[in-house]
């Protein structure tokens, strides 16, 4: 067929292959090079699977033009079309890289290079390209032989014989064997400089790595020392010279260009220091003078080339100050910022094509695994590889970084260094930019195997894996643990069982016995478990003995990890997820408390984590949230009792969310200092409390109503929060101070309303205090109406009624907290207009009111203080105490809160401040009342999260009043300080209550 109709076919079965210039394809298939194959479907495909079949075809077509017959063009086409790896590979090379294309076409019989090594070892070393490299008499020659080599490199990778880690290795083999040839070269030209010195060639970076890119800088270190019987000033100068001479053979361009460039810069003091030192030089300078990164580069340190006696004897020497480099002051923060210096210093407008600096780039994940290496190296041999993705699968094996991370960070990192070899290979240009145009993205695209669209499938490819890389580089190079671990003393990362007992000792744990046994049943053993274990424990040690009781904080963390130690993600979670291992730490040796929650649910301590899921982390959830969490959890139930259950669980999970935020903020972590200002911290706990205690109320409630009645209560009914309830100022031991309030449906009789409301009062205080696992929820009623002795629950009327006939003034100051926390919201808002008047009286207290307030205060002070107590110290009725406070308060609430809006608050601290502002006390007056509610406040959260019961006074057993202080921001030895400091805080509001209050 000829004509048109061909033509169209022809197009079309191009454009099918992948050719976007179809014309200029069929012009060089019809040429006279091609045409003994020009309708050999096979070629054709061939073409279609290389990366740019349109540069495939025309490279093919000018190396069978440069060979130097017919016969010669008649054996290669006869190779390419009869023989498929070699078709595979030519092809391919033609297809990916112009630059090697043209080395062809200059010499056409190179292409034989492709059949070379075809017979033996898929993948040469280094005596194998030795071989290659030995015709070589100059630098001209040398540069054709190098890149006969390059091309069987570039063909094995292309056609998928090797992986980008191995074609790596390759080219770093090679850089070696170049570098060897070229030193060969300079000392044939100076064979007397060569008589008088022993020289010592260092690979360092990607070189000294075994990753070596296409075209990349070569860095290395000279060594020199003098021959023997030689003068050492001579010897250096010889060693210099032929150092300088090999830096030119492979650097200086010739007509075939350069090779690489050899770049001595990573030797001690750079470019301004000599160029060879002797090795004591070398040791002198690193001991006194290095900075952070140079110990960080010669990690990849390897001899290569020259005397390789001499460059084992540099390793060896430099290889234990690698190794201590972690130890240096300030080291993880030297490596961080560098990295991020790194970053600053690329041009903005190339920050989002930077494929090896930029974020998530190849040296995000160098950094990471470096830093890693230096830090948990020093006594895990294992991890002391210069190779980049060895060193990530033994911090895998030991458990330094997560399998699943350590999978997609090697899959990130290789695609990476994939799109960085094409890149290069295309030009054989030293870039590390991903190109712009269409056509080279296309073909870039296409050389990684994406064919259905190679430029859509390249960028979202790359941008997945450059978000891969930046996140876990994020989560591994700024991990707080590895700061911690870094700054241990040397030989103290992995404990013998001799140095452990010694550290339990200097750290200050009481039985160190016992405490070598938990960390034997920790951390023996060959499992990923103990091996985890090993990293964590010399850390936790530390911040366990950053309290007043370690040895607890040990036992506790035992029981924790006996109880999830099987559970993938726990351990994980202190190895990788910001400061989740030290708060836990700060949770466990603080008291009792926190870890008795805790070790009812153990799956708790995901809490203690950087919180990225929905209810994760310390900070406290809102009102809201958690009831509609506990009101979902009731409706899940089965009955009552499961439902209520369910409900405490909740509260007890949140219970524990709250006093560790709280006992983290107060001790503060390595990361983040103690939070200074204790009137948020306390602010915070009450209102987390009050919330918690509201929320499980309400789904106690709607359990009891749906068990009981369905949904059709015969009554309306609410509960109304009192006391420091009511206030949000609940502690982590505090009763719910509670009245209850109902009112009939229509037409139900009030009997039967009456009843339905009381059984609803009784099930749900029952269901509450339940013996389990979580703690109890007591409800208090004793500030209703007759207290103890009157009924339980009234209607709206039945309260009305006796607030207008007999209500004391008593209950009026306990209205003053009173606030809707459950049930009816319209019955409650009503139950609050009805008090208001009592609360906030018009006109203010009468004089005969304020004398009865008074004298309540003062018979409460005298017959209620327990016996034996020091008044001084007891926070609740103490002088200068909460009672104190609190009463002088709501006096100046119930005198002036009908012409004060800013009074009409359940909150102390809130009322506190609006009477500052209307002047009914001095600012000094106020921040004195203030801060000794606060300091009392803290004081009695501190002992209920030190002992796990509530209390109003200091403990008495000294370890308990120090975990107390320590709470309280006083360090070791101080106790007596912390009791000083509350008497002068009380005796200070004593006085202004005195003045206020009593009016003395």
């Amino acid at each position: 067929m000829t004509g048109p109709g061909r033509r169209s076919s022809t197009f079309t079965r191009l454009l099918r292959h992948g050719f976007t210039d179809p014309s200029a394809a069929e012009r060089l298939l019809e040429s006279a090079e091609l045409s003994p194959v020009r309708n050999d479907p096979v070629l054709l495909e061939a073409l279609g699977r290389t990366a740019d079949p349109d540069l495939a075809l025309h490279g093919l077509v000018r190396l069978l033009e440069a060979q130097p017959g017919a016969t010669a063009r008649r054996a290669l086409l006869d190779t390419v079309t009869a023989a498929k790896p070699l078709r595979d590979r030519l092809l391919g090379v033609l297809g990916a890289s112009a630059a090697l294309a043209d080395h062809l076409a200059r010499h056409p019989k190179d292409w034989e290079a492709l059949v070379t090594y075809e017979p033996r070892d898929l993948h040469p070393g280094v005596e194998e390209f030795e071989r290659g490299l030995a015709a070589a008499t100059d630098p001209v020659s040398l540069r054709v032989a190098y890149r006969r080599c390059l091309l069987a490199i570039a063909a094995r990778d292309v056609c998928g014989t090797t992986d980008v880690a191995q074609a790596a290795a390759e080219l770093a083999d090679l850089a070696t064997a170049t570098l060897r040839a070229a030193l060969g070269l300079a000392c044939a030209a100076a064979p007397e400089d060569a008589a008088l010195c022993r020289l010592a060639v260092i690979a360092m970076g990607k070189c000294g790595g075994h990753e070596l890119n296409y075209v990349s800088d070569v860095d290395v270190i000279f060594v020199g020392e003098a021959a023997e019987g030689a003068d050492e000033g001579k010897a250096l100068r010889a060693a210099t010279k032929l150092a300088s001479h090999m830096m030119r053979i492979c650097s200086e361009s010739t007509v075939e260009g350069s090779i690489w460039p050899v770049d001595a810069n990573l030797r001690p003091e750079g470019r301004n220091g000599p160029l060879v030192r002797t090795l004591s030089s070398h040791l002198a300078y690193y001991q006194r003078w290095a900075k952070t990164w140079e110990f960080q580069a010669l990690l990849k340190a390897r001899p290569v080339a020259g005397d390789l006696a001499l460059g084992e004897q540099y390793v060896a020497a430099v290889e234990p100050l690698v190794w201590q480099a972690a130890e240096r002051e300030n080291f993880v923060a030297d490596v961080q910022k560098m990295r991020r210096r790194v970053v600053e210093n690329i041009p903005a407008a190339e920050v989002e094509r930077e494929l090896k600096l930029g974020p998530g780039g190849l040296r995000d994940v160098e950094f990471a695994v470096q830093l890693l290496q230096l830090v948990h190296g020093r006594a895990d041999a294992s991890l002391r590889s210069g190779t980049t993705l060895d060193a990530l699968q033994a911090l895998a094996a030991g458990g330094y970084v997560g399998r699943a991370d350590a999978v997609q960070l090697d899959e990130a990192y290789r695609f990476l260094r994939f799109m960085e070899h094409r890149i290069q290979l295309y030009r054989l240009r030293r870039t590390h930019l991903v190109p712009e145009g269409e056509a080279d993205q296309r073909r870039l695209g296409r050389s990684l195997g994406l064919r259905v669209d190679p430029v859509g499938e390249l960028n979202r490819e790359w941008k997945r894996h450059a978000a891969v890389v930046r996140r876990l580089h994020e989560k591994l190079f700024y991990r707080p643990l590895l700061d911690a671990v870094a700054q241990l003393p040397s030989g103290e990362a992995r404990l013998s069982s001799e140095a452990a007992r010694e550290r339990m000792v200097a750290l200050g744990y009481a039985d160190p016995a016992a405490a070598l046994r938990h960390l034997e049943a920790l951390a023996s053993g060959v499992t990923r478990k103990a091996a985890i274990q090993r990293t964590l424990l010399p850390v936790l040690l530390g911040w366990f003995a950053d309290s007043a009781d370690p040895d607890a904080g040990l036992l506790n963390f035992r029981k924790v990890s006996d109880a999830l130690g099987k559970t993938p993600w726990y351990l994980r979670l202190l190895r990788d997820e910001g400061a989740a291992a030290e708060n836990l730490a700060r949770v466990l040796s603080a008291g009792r408390l926190a870890p008795d929650l805790l070790m009812r649910a153990p799956e708790a301590v995901a809490l203690l984590g950087d919180g990225d899921g929905d209810g994760g982390g310390l900070v406290p959830r809102g009102r809201q949230q958690l009831e509609q969490e506990i009101l979902a959890t009731v409706g899940r139930a089965g009955n009552g009792q499961q439902a209520v259950t369910a409900a405490r669980g909740v509260r007890r999970r949140e219970l524990f969310r709250t006093a560790a935020a709280d006992i983290v903020s107060s001790y503060g972590t390595e990361t983040q200092p103690a939070e200074a200002d204790q009137g948020a911290l306390v602010d915070r706990v009450g209102s987390a409390v009050s919330d918690l205690t509201a929320a499980t109320l309400a789904g106690t409630l709607r359990a009891v109503v749906r068990d009981g009645w369905g949904d059709t209560l015969p009554t309306r009914f609410a509960v109304i929060g009192m006391g420091r309830f009511g206030g949000h100022e609940l502690g982590y031991g505090s009763d719910a101070d509670v009245v209850f309030v109902h009112e009939p449906q229509d037409g139900v009789d009030e009997r039967e309303a009456a009843d339905a409301a009381g059984r609803v009062v009784s099930e749900m205080r029952r269901l509450l205090q339940i013996p389990s696992a979580d703690p109890p929820l007591l409800i208090d009623a004793d500030l209703r109406p007759e207290g103890k002795s009157g009924p339980l629950v009234r209607t709206l009327k039945s309260y009305e009624a006796y607030y207008r006939r007999w209500s004391l003034v008593w209950e009026s100051q306990a209205l003053l907290r009173a606030e809707p926390v459950a049930g009816d919201e319209e019955l409650g808002r009503r139950f609050v207009e009805l008090v208001d008047p009592l609360r906030y009286p018009a006109g203010g207290l009468g004089e005969d009111a304020v004398r009865e307030i008074r004298r309540l205060k003062a018979r409460m002070e005298s017959e209620r203080l327990p016996r034996g107590a020091d008044p001084k110290l007891h926070t609740k009725l103490g002088p200068g105490g909460l009672s104190d406070v609190e009463w002088t308060v709501q006096l100046l609430q119930l005198r002036h809160g009908a012409e004060v809006p800013g009074l009409r608050t359940t909150r102390t601290r809130t009322a506190l401040a609006a009477a500052r502002e209307a002047g009914l006390l001095s600012e000094e007056d106020a921040a004195t009342l203030d801060e000794a509610w606060v300091l009392a406040t803290r004081v009695r959260n501190a002992v209920m999260l030190v002992r796990g019961r509530a209390g109003d006074t200091f403990p008495s057993d000294p370890r308990e009043v120090a975990a107390v202080g320590r709470y309280l921001g006083y360090g070791p030895g101080h106790v007596g300080d912390m009791l000083d400091d509350y008497r002068r805080t009380a005796r200070r509001a004593r006085g202004v209550v005195e003045a206020l209050f009593y009016g003395g």
